[in-house]
């Protein structure tokens, strides 16, 4: 049985730098063993917690209700073996369509649960893989980079395991070698997926 990976697509422009990141990525993926699920979120009618679509979120947990349409994505995000984002650098982290995602999948009972003793995740992937390109020479690590302490965090709720940032910084510098820096940054990209069909 092939590996579930679902691609959480947050590429914000037609062909981006962002989008040849994660190409490079995908071409390095064994299809024989994985399938891969695609959800661009540009084509997702997503939508804040907020007013009255978080009250009728609230009423749907309440009554325990969670084969709702709604809770689609987060049965999905749970359900995968391997998760990938590719996203831009927006704002020290990522768009805020991602962030909107992200709320939409934190459901408990599906994604995470919680006792006395604490949060537990429920996510079987055991590896985030999340491919980013940086206008500016920010650095991941960098407190200036707030994408990938989010991701790990979020991992200690939902579950899902190791984190690996791939990005290309720089893109945005006039007389920086651009193309060296994203092609470097596409091979990192789609040697790790060699990693990964390796396992």
């Amino acid at each position: 049985m092939k590996k579930r990976v679902l691609f959480i697509d947050c590429l914000m422009r037609g062909h981006s730098r962002t989008h040849l990141l994660s190409d490079a990525f995908f071409d390095g993926l064994n299809k024989d063993r994985f399938q891969v699920h695609t959800l661009k979120l540009r084509e997702l009618d997503l939508q804040p917690l907020a007013n009255d679509f978080y009250a009728e979120r609230e009423e749907l947990l309440a009554a325990q209700d969670l084969d709702h349409p709604r809770f689609q994505w987060a049965k999905l995000f749970a359900a995968s073996d391997l998760i990938v984002i590719a996203a831009p650098f927006w704002d020290l982290s990522f768009p805020s369509l991602l962030k909107m995602f992200i709320e939409n999948v934190c459901v408990e009972g599906i994604t995470f649960r919680s006792d006395e003793t604490g949060l537990h995740g429920l996510c079987r992937a055991s590896r985030l893989v999340y491919l980013t390109t940086r206008g500016g020479f920010i650095e991941t690590g960098s407190p200036l980079e707030q994408a990938t302490p989010y991701l790990k965090a979020l991992s200690q709720l939902l579950g899902y395991g190791e984190v690996i940032t791939i990005a290309a910084s720089g893109m945005d510098v006039q007389g920086y070698d651009v193309k060296n820096a994203l092609r470097q940054a596409m091979a990192a990209a789609k040697k790790t997926a060699e990693q990964i069909s390796a396992e």
